[in-house]
């Protein structure tokens, strides 16, 4: 629900704000006061376009601002046309800003877009007014459009050429018979290569750790000495301990360097063989783009797979066919049943949003539903089209193809009022009549804000109006006025009550130079209101 909306330096509205209640808002006022300023306003903080020139002279930019429900929608234009938006003061795109505004307001005018004469929106509507189900249908089709993208996928797969490669890469990665082993591959050819230099080093090592004049040896050498210092400087007994510990250490890494360094002994012929395994492993690595033999392994797998499941395509593709097949009955069946629902749904449809045509003027006006057999889709088996026939012996069209008017505005009411509940899942929180009740007056002008009324009990509606019997069915009333001041124009909005908003209806009757009649049949509209 829109709570409260802020119009500052928008063209001749200087600042205002109005603060919007539940139920049936109305605005009034002169030609010419501003009414579609604030429209315009509206449009622009849901997303419309922003132009420069809508800026009020003498300022640096339009700024409006709107509440739903707590959440702050804001938008500003320079005087350059540069725009920018904000939903709670997070900066967003007028992409994001229409897609948010998409669910809070639905605007009926000759300026606005109308959501009533979108399709999807046409066929959910239908399907809730006539609590038709989807559910099977959509599980059907959900299985028939798999098979059918399997079918696709393995199709369009490979082409001859492509197959003929992958066939080449698995036989070239099989014949490799890779192995863990060859993880290591390029660290034990490195051995090899060097064994005499490092078995040098290494003896060179040993004796220095563990010979008969190494490291261990000097150490064990010393105990002596530390048990005479012990004598005399008890610390010393600790350095004994430790000096025998790393003699001890010592002596078991020397083991294990002329362990390790026993093992390499290999010939000139095993050298050899190494190298060409380590030039067949690093080739593939390089070939393709792997950095471990694990990881040429598992590309042998995926591609031995892609390989299986390509030489089986026609097999597969002639299995899925058998599928599709099954399916697409599955789906026509289903879904015959459910156009048949949604042609009863709309029977029920096009019989209420006429009577409700009748009582808004339109008394030989007729409005239909009809479905369109359509190849098999997400949504069904055809499409939902509203159709609108405004006097007898005129051929219906549909709805869409109407141009955007007062008469399209009262169309749209009567739809409505049935839908209103059917369609609360899709229905915005708050509805907007730009005069819909252009060009009629009397009975039907009393009928358009009955109607008006009645829509406003599931959602709050605001509706701008040059029609007194309209305009008395509001729950709250805003004259829309202009003013001049230092010799600029201003428009202003508040809120009329009693006495004012007697006043106000009678100005709308014919004036309040009538006074006496104009006033007493205002406070009687007014009275049949309630």
């Amino acid at each position: 629900m829109l709570t409260h909306l802020k119009v500052s330096n928008l063209a001749i509205v200087e600042r205002t704000e109005i603060a919007f209640g539940p139920g049936l808002n109305v605005l009034t006022g002169e030609t010419g006061a501003g009414k579609s300023v604030l429209m315009g306003a509206l449009d622009l903080v849901l997303g419309g376009r922003a132009e420069a020139s809508s800026v009020r002279d003498g300022a640096a930019e339009a700024e409006v601002e709107a509440v739903f429900d707590g959440k702050t929608v804001r938008r500003t234009v320079t005087r350059e046309g540069r725009s920018r938006a904000w939903i709670d003061d997070e900066s967003v795109t007028i992409a994001e800003l229409k897609a948010f505004a998409h669910r809070l307001v639905d605007i009926h005018g000759p300026r606005a877009n109308q959501r009533l004469l979108d399709e999807d929106f046409q066929r959910k509507t239908l399907d809730e007014f006539g609590n038709v189900s989807r559910m099977a249908y959509e599980k059907a089709y959900g299985a028939y459009a798999k098979l059918k993208g399997d079918r696709a996928a393995i199709a369009s797969a490979l082409g001859e050429d492509e197959l003929d490669f992958l066939r080449f890469q698995v036989e070239e990665l099989k014949a490799a018979d890779l192995s863990e082993e060859d993880e290591t591959i390029a660290e034990r050819h490195a051995a090899a290569a060097h064994q005499e230099e490092i078995v040098a080093h290494a003896n060179e090592i040993t004796e220095a750790l563990g010979g008969d004049r190494g490291v261990s040896e000097i150490l064990s050498s010393l105990q002596p000495k530390f048990a005479a210092t012990a004598r005399h400087f008890p610390a010393a007994a600790e350095w004994a301990t430790e000096a025998d510990d790393i003699a001890l250490r010592l002596q078991e890494l020397s083991r294990t360097i002329a362990d390790a360094v026993s093992r390499i002994d290999l010939g000139d012929e095993d050298l050899a063989a190494l190298d060409a395994r380590l030039t067949v492993v690093s080739r593939l690595k390089r070939k393709y783009h792997a950095t471990t033999v694990a990881e040429l392994m598992a590309l042998l797998d995926e591609k031995q797979a892609k390989l299986d499941a390509a030489e089986n395509r026609d097999a597969r593709i002639a299995e899925l066919d058998r599928a599709i097949a099954v399916a697409e009955a599955e789906v026509k069946a289903v879904g015959d049943a459910l156009s048949k629902a949604r042609a009863k749904a709309g029977a029920k449809l096009a019989k209420a949003i006429t009577a409700e045509l009748h009582g808004l003027g339109f008394l030989q006006a007729k409005f239909g539903v009809t479905l369109e057999r359509a190849e098999p889709g997400p949504t069904g088996l055809d499409r939902v089209v509203y159709l609108f026939e405004p006097n007898p012996g005129e051929s219906a069209r549909p709805l869409a193809a109407i141009a955007s008017s007062g008469e399209i505005a009262r169309v749209m009411l009567a739809a409505k009022v049935v839908l209103a509940d059917a369609a609360s899942g899709e229905a915005c929180g708050t509805m907007v009549f730009d005069e819909i009740d252009a060009n009629i007056g009397g009975e039907v002008g009393k009928a358009v804000g009955e109607k008006m009324r009645a829509v406003a009990k599931n959602h709050q509606v605001i509706a701008i109006t040059h029609l007194p019997q309209s305009a008395v069915y509001g729950e709250r009333h805003f004259v829309v006025a202009k003013s001049v001041s230092g010799g600029r124009t201003r428009t202003g909005v508040h809120e009329v009550l009693g006495a004012e908003r007697v006043a106000e209806i009678a100005r709308m009757l014919g004036g309040e130079k009538l006074t006496s009649v104009v006033r007493k049949h205002a406070e009687e509209l007014l009275e049949l209101s309630r």
